[in-house]
């Protein structure tokens, strides 16, 4: 049996069907993961940024004995005071959730959740003890590209795993991917369902999911050049002047009707090494989440999301009584295990890179910033057909193993 690890948590708010209850849950009370298994991870510590009316941390602290406390630093330290020693990590591993809570948006529509602020309070304690445990990141790193940037480059200049992204790639069974190195010419993803109509927190989803399989592609990943966000009536007139989308979307939505599709929206893509794709969100039609692609020589491959069993599906047997909502988060409960055990990472963090930077610019393909005002978007207008946005910054390359 491996070695029990300690890890203290940052999350921003935990509340029930919150990400933090979902993952930290099954921390707590053990998943399922083709069968049931106790993780061999202790939750010692936990930091929530904000605490809701609905708040679940503290009752579950004084159930299963988890320390609260009012600081990242002691959530990693056990020590509140700069001033007083030991300076050394009291922990294995940090799993910080920055999703949920009552935070702004701007101008863009983007909500503005400190991802970015929390996580530099953990490296500053890495800096301060000059020691490092593998983090678990979830959801994309900021809204903004530069605060993104920076984070990633800090887990490559300390030297510490780092895990990061959606849930939905990690919960996939290995034979639901596009096949590694199989050449891969343009590519379509689609999603829908009214609750996940918001752009940011869902669309990174279909981000994601479009990543984890175009990433596989001949070559391997060489970065986007350009985005564009299309919603309502250009989605059709775009779709019309691109005859590769309705071969592709005659595979994944037959029987498609487009006058009954709730607000029509276009993710595009154009990457690097000539590749071309698009996420269609197709609220109101009834196939969720599917994926095909062309290959060069015409061929069309579509991949379901579901259809193999996956090993973090709960029986329905097993999960009237014991296991949290969510089955997927499964999958993503046994990465953080292996990530804090093992200092393994099932992707690189340059993924989640690459697609939080595609979904920040696909915000900026929408608005319009007033001339004088530059970058701020303090001032500006949301456009009726988005704007296509050079992103030199995405050429980001990795490979898949």
């Amino acid at each position: 049996m491996s070695e029990r690890k300690r890890v203290a948590a940052v999350i921003t708010e935990y509340r029930s069907h919150s990400h933090a209850d979902v993952i930290i849950g099954r921390i707590l009370g053990g998943y399922w993961f083709d069968g049931h298994h106790e993780p061999q991870l202790d939750l010692v510590s936990m930091y929530t940024d904000q605490v809701p009316d609905n708040d679940m941390s503290r009752d579950l602290a004084a159930r299963h004995g988890f320390e609260l406390v009012p600081s990242i630093r002691q959530a990693l330290t056990g020590v509140s005071d700069h001033s007083r020693g030991p300076r050394e990590l009291a922990v294995d591993g940090v799993v910080f959730i920055g999703e949920h809570g009552d935070y702004p948006y701007n101008a863009l529509g983007q909500k503005l959740y400190p991802r970015h602020k929390l996580f530099k309070q953990i490296v500053d304690v890495f800096r301060e003890t000059g020691q490092v445990c593998p983090v678990f990141h979830d959801k994309h790193f900021s809204y903004d590209w530069q605060k993104a940037r920076w984070m990633v480059d800090q887990a490559r200049e300390l030297g510490f795993p780092l895990l990061a992204g959606s849930v939905c790639p990690i919960s996939r069974p290995p034979t639901q991917f596009w096949p590694q190195n199989k050449p891969m010419h343009k590519a379509l993803w689609t999603w829908q369902a009214a609750f996940q109509g918001n752009k940011d927190s869902y669309g990174f989803h279909a981000i994601e999911e479009l990543q984890g399989m175009v990433g596989r592609r001949e070559g391997g990943e060489t970065g986007i050049r350009a985005v564009q966000c299309l919603e309502g009536d250009p989605v059709w007139d775009w779709t019309d002047a691109n005859p590769w989308t309705e071969e592709l979307l005659g595979a994944v939505a037959p029987g498609l009707v487009r006058e009954a599709i709730e607000d029509p929206m276009i993710f595009r893509f154009e990457y690097r090494d000539g590749l071309e794709t698009a996420i269609y969100r197709l609220n109101g039609y009834s196939t969720n989440e599917r994926f095909a692609a062309l290959t060069p020589d015409g061929q069309v491959v579509m991949i379901p999301r579901y259809g193999e069993q996956p090993p973090a599906y709960v029986p329905p047997e097993e999960a009237r009584h014991r296991y949290p909502m969510a089955d997927w988060f499964n999958a993503e409960v046994a990465a953080i295990e292996d990530l804090v055990l093992n200092g393994r990472v099932t992707h690189p963090p340059e993924r989640c890179l690459l697609t939080t930077g595609a979904l920040a610019a696909l915000f900026e393909s929408s608005y319009q910033p007033a001339p004088n005002y530059g970058l701020t978007y303090q001032h500006g207008s949301l456009l009726d057909e988005g704007r296509v946005i050079e992103t030199p910054h995405l050429a980001i390359c990795y490979g898949v193993s």
